[in-house]
């Protein structure tokens, strides 16, 4: 079992040769729309692997249990010789018990890592599922949305094409026809683009600004000024069926 302070030496090791990862990550030049997406998602394992070591390494540091500061305490007291041998016969004993244990340098992996970067198998080509339609990333697949548009009572018939040209034109369509099946149109096309963007922009923070753009429509509501809707419809849309 790793000691308080090797687990603190390791945390601050892998933090370092993550950031140096990323930096190679984003100095690498990519040659298509594909390997740009497959990096952004390389950086946000990165980026992630990042904030956890971190966030560990604060826990360690703040010492809640004191386990710190008993164990350098028993580093630095009159019996550090001992502590010492102590703690290699620990390790001794533990590979006499485990003599295939092997341990893997941290510098493996990001060895793995750089590879995969520099020459990426099939597999690491394709890090992000697409449908054939949306080619990698390139393109919106709006096939599910488009068969519940075309579906609402009341709603023009439109081929995909036309559709394409106007599923985000919401305030055209009469707030008479924003029926509950409606709502539900809009909450698939809503968590269809941001599952979209999330594959496309690993990186961006799409929750925050989701929030954003709810905080500026409820503002607008408020006023009246929603197209669409005007402020005499009230609560209309939460309130249909």
């Amino acid at each position: 079992m790793e000691t308080i302070l090797e687990q603190q030496r390791r945390y601050h090791e892998e933090r370092e040769r993550l950031v140096d990862a990323m930096v190679k990550e984003m100095l690498h030049k990519k040659t298509s729309y594909r390997e740009l997406i497959n990096s952004d998602h390389r950086l946000k394992y990165l980026l992630d692997k990042y904030l956890t070591s971190t966030e560990r390494l604060v826990e360690l540091y703040e010492d809640k249990d004191g386990q710190r500061k008993a164990e350098v305490a028993s580093l630095t007291g009159p019996n550090e010789f001992q502590e010492f041998y102590s703690r290699l016969k620990q390790i001794k004993d533990f590979y006499r018990k485990h003599p295939n244990e092997i341990s893997v340098p941290m510098s493996v992996e990001f060895d793995e890592l750089a590879k995969a970067r520099e020459n990426p198998t099939e597999e690491m080509s394709n890090l992000v599922e697409f449908s054939d339609e949306e080619g990698y990333g390139k393109y919106l697949d709006l096939h599910e949305c488009y068969e519940k548009y075309i579906n609402l009572k009341g709603i023009e018939k439109v081929d995909y094409i036309t559709y394409l040209g106007m599923f985000d034109q919401l305030y055209d369509i009469p707030k008479e026809r924003k029926t509950g099946e409606y709502r539900k149109y809009l909450v698939m096309l809503i968590e269809y683009l941001s599952w979209f963007v999330q594959r496309i922009k690993p990186l961006m923070d799409v929750d925050s600004l989701l929030q954003i753009a709810i905080d500026i429509v409820e503002q607008t509501w408020d006023l009246g000024t929603v197209a669409g809707w005007p402020k005499e419809t009230g609560s209309a849309l939460t309130n249909v069926g």
